[in-house]
């Protein structure tokens, strides 16, 4: 029996952990390359939970799951996200020859935001104020906008929610602003500029 904090390196059950390499995985975005996780591990629990940078020790696919999982339909149900998650990296690698996972980092890459805007008070005034982001927060950003992005297109969209997932991923690595989370980053960074 597992105990809390332990990690099962490569679950059967679980064939996305090593049915793709990452081996070969390129992250060219140097401050977020140190928060980005690409040991292909299970985490039973929540070791992490409360420690600062804990997150940075999860396996980055592990935490598009669990960003998958926020969303409407998926609240809390791991096994469900997985599913989706496996189901859009086969149809990322069928549509684009690429390692999905090297794909998914340059989505992330692309969708993380440089800067943002802050509320300075003075006195009884707030006034914006453009601030840098921490690589940290830049990746949680990122997947987050990512996943809701393939959420908010299910209204209009057809297809289930991996075949919109997938299209969000690849538009986001390729840099497309009709993406979702590249339209949030330009407009955070808008209004940053316009702050400084």
């Amino acid at each position: 029996m597992a105990e809390k904090g332990d990690y099962n390196p490569l679950p059967l059950s679980f064939p996305l952990l090593k049915k793709y390499s990452t081996d070969n995985i390129k992250i060219e975005d140097r401050g977020l390359a140190r928060y980005i996780c690409l040991e292909p591990k299970l985490f039973l629990g929540a070791p992490h939970a409360n420690k600062p940078f804990g997150k940075s020790k999860i396996f980055i696919v592990e935490r598009l799951i669990n960003n998958v999982m926020r969303t409407e339909h998926y609240t809390g149900k791991k096994m469900k996200a997985y599913k989706v998650v496996e189901s859009a990296f086969d149809i990322i690698a069928k549509k684009t020859k690429k390692n999905p996972i090297q794909v998914l980092i340059d989505a992330i890459q692309n969708a993380a935001p440089k800067e943002e805007v802050t509320r300075l008070h003075f006195g009884g005034i707030s006034v914006p104020k453009a601030v840098d982001i921490s690589p940290q927060r830049r990746l949680d950003i990122a997947l987050r906008n990512i996943c809701l992005g393939a959420v908010s297109k299910g209204k209009v969209g057809k297809g289930g929610m991996d075949k919109r997932l997938a299209e969000e991923i690849i538009k986001a690595a390729n840099n497309d602003s009709s993406s979702y989370a590249i339209s949030q980053k330009e407009e955070i960074e808008r209004v940053a500029k316009s702050a400084r």
